[in-house]
């Protein structure tokens, strides 16, 4: 027996709509448009709306047509829910500029939920001859692309120790899991430093023997959490 769910299961951005299904305990998820900024927190709705009885999601990645570093954030949502709800969760079908960049970034094009990597090398860009605007034209693209190749792989070196900050948060502060993001997020942004070296700095001062933030960072996490509470 099967049972029926909404049709359409709808995040809140133009750039990314998420249609699906819901059969008995399998969720089937279709996103469709580009993962870009905003895309795990409607990913993050679709998830919490599913019923309490699904024990599997799979999503079709087929139709999503562009990524860039958001991406890397749509997939710890998956990660995170996976872990939370004991799901089995996979994300599959990816074509085009997306399957690039997993490709580039070393993750596993047909199950990049897992985490696995590879040991990719990014070609250096081909000769280009003057005369070819074409030619050019691609160099630029990948340019532009082994650019954001770097920024997925300098975020997924990042990922341990900014989960831990976030749990430091969590633990001190009262905060969401959400919450403790944008906390580490503003105060990189506000203290002008590399968000790695914030969550770094979070961590460290955490140890009862560790050093406390530096003066200018502190501050700006001071900043960061007063907003937070009147928010």
């Amino acid at each position: 027996m099967t049972s029926a769910a909404s049709s359409h299961l709808t995040g809140g951005l133009s750039t990314l709509v998420i249609s699906g299904r819901v059969d008995a305990d399998h969720a089937v998820l279709a996103p469709r448009g580009e993962l870009v900024h905003g895309c795990a927190e409607t990913l993050a709705k679709v998830l919490a709306d599913l019923p309490a009885g699904v024990t599997r999601v799979d999503l079709d990645m087929g139709d999503v047509h562009f990524m860039d570093t958001a991406g890397l954030q749509f997939l710890e949502v998956l990660r995170e829910c996976a872990g939370q709800r004991a799901l089995t969760v996979t994300a599959t079908n990816w074509n085009g500029q997306p399957r690039r960049i997993l490709e580039l970034a070393g993750l596993d094009t047909t199950d990049p939920v897992s985490g696995r990597t590879a040991a990719p090398a990014v070609p250096a860009p081909p000769p280009v001859p003057a005369a070819s605007a074409v030619a050019l034209e691609r160099a630029e693209r990948l340019r532009v692309l082994q650019t954001e190749v770097e920024q997925l792989r300098r975020a997924i070196a990042s990922r341990p120790v900014i989960d831990q900050a976030r749990g430091v948060l969590m633990a001190t502060h009262g905060c969401t899991s959400d919450e403790a993001w944008h906390v580490l997020r503003e105060t990189s942004q506000l203290s002008n430093t590399k968000l790695r070296d914030v969550a770094a700095a979070v961590t460290a001062s955490a140890d009862g023997d560790g050093p406390p933030p530096p003066p200018g960072l502190r501050t700006a996490l001071q900043r960061a959490l007063a907003r937070r509470r009147r928010d």
